[in-house]
């Protein structure tokens, strides 16, 4: 089994697959009676064992996914409530039951969260970041550090996922610095075992000659040495699991001057820029295009540094589908003061927040050579501000360039792009496995699952129908 894609949800499921199995812990009580009978029925049958659909029917919670809430909640069975109940499971390390894979991602282990920058601090509570059988909050402790309003930083995120990694024994699993160029199917016969260049050393290869399996997918791609070459790699397994999240491929307004170089699509862009002082409190406004919470990340530090901002968005401030909207003021005061700029900051009226402007109901029309930047709003009425540079972020893609036709064929909609909120990959709500090529499996984003804590039930589901497909669940 290969995946690509080392962050949480790639770390949870080679965790699922080294032999580490949950049970209902005997004599622990779940806040929901009807979770807890069913849960009581067979307790000395693992989680994996059952039957995913049964024990999640009925649950309720901050997800659409059956068996990502199912997993949560008995990972933590009153949080939403505000509730520190103990977890119900009980982990058993069975190595018989392990699954030989790979797991390839182009960072350290916790794929994307490398790549944010380390004093973000995280929208979910700390404690919903940790992964099964090792809390978040008591890998803090140990560090010395501690949370801040409940949530934590994304420099702490990206090492504990690292720590887990080894503390759990996972690392001859990873290889980091990989990229995944191609996956096809190829049939097995055409294969010899002796043109496969495994990546796995002194481990059990990958190749498994299975004569009902006449199909296999040979997955492609380059390893970035330390000297920074290239050295290509082509693997062969009978499953392949998807799990690159959507950090990689930012979305494009699609309006003239888009491509020139102080229009940028990433936040490190403006922490660049201030780190080698290519921008201060002197320059031209920075552009922020975007209300989301990368938008409101970009302000802040911008209003941290004291350099002025122009932020452009399309929507009205009192819509109900803008994130401010739907985050509790005391959990979240940064963001909170984000949406009071741009409630009483406006080009029109003049507020208390010097250095930012806010135009809701405005859009980019273009962007030109001078570094000035036209935009129009709702009424059609056009202005030009002069820039030092724009931030884009209005979003991101998954980048499944790898796939053949950018994996379309697997989405929802099969004749739209994938898209984590508005196309995901058609997957089976309880096996993960996609709907449209049979041993492919699409994980957190990808299927629509966006939260790290929701993340894990997937794997779950993942791990339980490989386990049945290599007949290593007990009878």
């Amino acid at each position: 089994i290969v995946f690509s894609g080392n962050g949480p949800s790639g770390i949870c499921l080679s965790y699922l697959l080294s032999g580490y199995t949950p049970y209902f812990k005997r004599g622990s009580l779940h806040p929901n009676p009807i979770l807890q009978r069913k849960l009581e029925e067979v307790p000395e049958v693992s989680i994996l064992d059952q039957d995913l659909d049964y024990l999640s029917e009925g649950l309720e919670g901050r997800s659409q996914s059956p068996v990502a809430l199912l997993f949560d909640t008995l990972q933590r069975p009153d949080t939403d409530f505000g509730g520190t109940a103990e977890s119900v499971l009980t982990w058993k390390h069975e190595p018989d039951r392990a699954i030989p894979h790979l797991v390839l991602g182009r960072n350290a282990p916790g794929g994307a969260w490398h790549s944010i920058e380390g004093s973000m601090v995280t929208l979910s509570r700390g404690e919903w970041m940790g992964l099964p059988d090792l809390p978040f909050k008591e890998w803090l402790k140990q560090t010395k550090r501690g949370l801040r309003n409940n949530r934590a930083t994304a420099e702490d995120i990206a090492q504990y996922y690292q720590h887990y990694v080894m503390k759990k024994g996972l690392q001859k699993n990873f290889r980091c610095s990989t990229v995944v160029t191609f996956v096809r199917k190829v049939s097995a016969k055409s294969i010899s075992n002796h043109t496969q260049k495994d990546l796995q050393e002194n481990t059990d290869s990958l190749w498994n000659s299975n004569e009902q399996s006449t199909k296999v997918f040979q997955v492609d791609g380059f390893f970035k040495t330390m000297e920074g070459d290239k050295e290509p790699f082509s693997i062969y397994a009978e499953n392949v699991v998807l799990a690159t999240g959507t950090y990689d491929n930012p979305t494009w307004l699609g309006v003239k001057g888009e491509n020139l170089s102080y229009v940028h699509h990433q936040l490190s862009a403006l922490e660049e820029a201030v780190k080698n002082n290519s921008i201060g409190i002197m320059s031209d406004p920075v552009l922020v295009v975007g209300a989301g919470l990368t938008a409101a990340d970009a302000i802040l530090f911008a209003h941290h540094c004291n350099i002025p901002v122009i932020h452009v968005f399309r929507r009205r401030v009192s819509d109900p589908g803008l994130i401010f909207n739907q985050l509790p003021k005391m959990m979240y005061p940064e963001y909170h003061k984000v949406h009071q700029m741009m409630k009483e900051q406006t080009a029109a009226c003049a507020g208390p927040y010097e250095c930012y402007i806010s135009l809701p109901e405005h859009h980019v029309l273009s962007f030109r050579k001078d570094k000035k930047c036209i935009i129009q709003d709702k009424n059609g009425c056009q202005k030009t501000y002069k820039i030092s540079m724009a931030l884009v972020l209005t979003g991101s893609n998954p980048n499944l360039s790898f796939l053949p036709n950018n994996g379309i064929d697997l989405a929802i909609d099969t004749d739209q792009p994938v898209s984590p909120k508005r196309n995901p990959i058609d997957v089976d709500p309880f096996t993960y496995e996609c709907a449209q090529e049979k041993g492919v499996y699409a994980l957190g984003p990808l299927a629509g699952d966006n939260f790290v804590r929701f993340v894990q039930g997937g794997a779950l589901a993942v791990a339980s129908s490989l386990l049945k497909k290599a007949n290593k669940n007990p009878p």
